[in-house]
């Protein structure tokens, strides 16, 4: 039989848990977020110099679980000088491993505008930082909100794994609560249900800005759909 009152009596942990895990999902994916943009835009402004190390990155981010990445920076930064808190591992975890996926959800929008806007501009003496802050990031932004969501699904999801750097996050402290209690369902059932009201959280946030970006069209493209109207 479901026990309420236990979940009730343990609601301490529970919510320490989540917040725990609400502040490390924000900072880590908005890590990857940022960084992946800057990986993007570098090896598109230049390719000879930074194509190759960004590639590498991608490539490494794919190939390296999660939990690995983790590992390496909680367990094996000591040998190295580098000293980090669970949960400061955490976050640095998640977003260097969001980077690299983000970096190539990025690039797949950059290259899908097409390059006479950009010859357009150039022409017009936009320089390249303008040219990418007034036209390619807001086209680019329409394209990428879809895939972007379900990255940052996949990554909240994955943030579970954190628990295992001895990080108290919901995952963890429902183990805890489990050993302390021997009941199994209740506890998980509780977390299940928590992670899940995070993921509608980001999947209707994403679906918001989806809409709204694509109400936001471009000026020139207005201008003309106007002119064939009213042709």
């Amino acid at each position: 039989m479901f026990d309420i009152a236990l979940l009730w009596d343990v609601r301490g942990l529970i919510l320490q848990g989540l917040w725990n895990t609400l502040w490390i999902c924000f900072f880590g994916c908005l890590l990857a977020v940022s960084l992946g943009l800057v990986l993007a835009a570098l090896r598109l402004a230049n390719p000879r110099l930074f194509g190759y190390p960004v590639a590498c990155y991608v490539e490494i981010c794919r190939g390296i679980p999660l939990l690995i990445l983790l590992f390496l920076l909680y367990y094996g930064g000591p040998s190295i000088g580098l000293r980090l808190d669970a949960e400061i591992a955490g976050v640095t975890g998640i977003g260097l491993y969001g980077a690299g996926y983000f970096a190539e959800i990025y690039r797949g929008g950059f290259k899908s505008i097409p390059k006479g806007q950009l010859e357009a501009a150039r022409m017009l003496g936009i320089s390249p930082w303008h040219a990418l802050i007034r036209i390619q990031i807001p086209q680019m932004a329409r394209l990428i909100v879809p895939p972007g969501t379900n990255q940052l699904i996949i990554l909240v999801k994955e943030s579970a794994l954190i628990s295992i750097i001895s990080v108290d996050d919901l995952t963890k402290n429902a183990t805890t609560i489990v050993n302390q209690t021997f009941q199994v369902i209740e506890p998980y059932l509780a977390v299940a249900l928590l992670y899940w009201l995070m993921i509608e959280l980001v999947a209707r946030g994403g679906y918001a800005l989806e809409k709204r970006l694509a109400n936001r069209q471009p000026r020139h493209v207005a201008q003309k759909d106007n002119s064939h109207a009213n042709g």
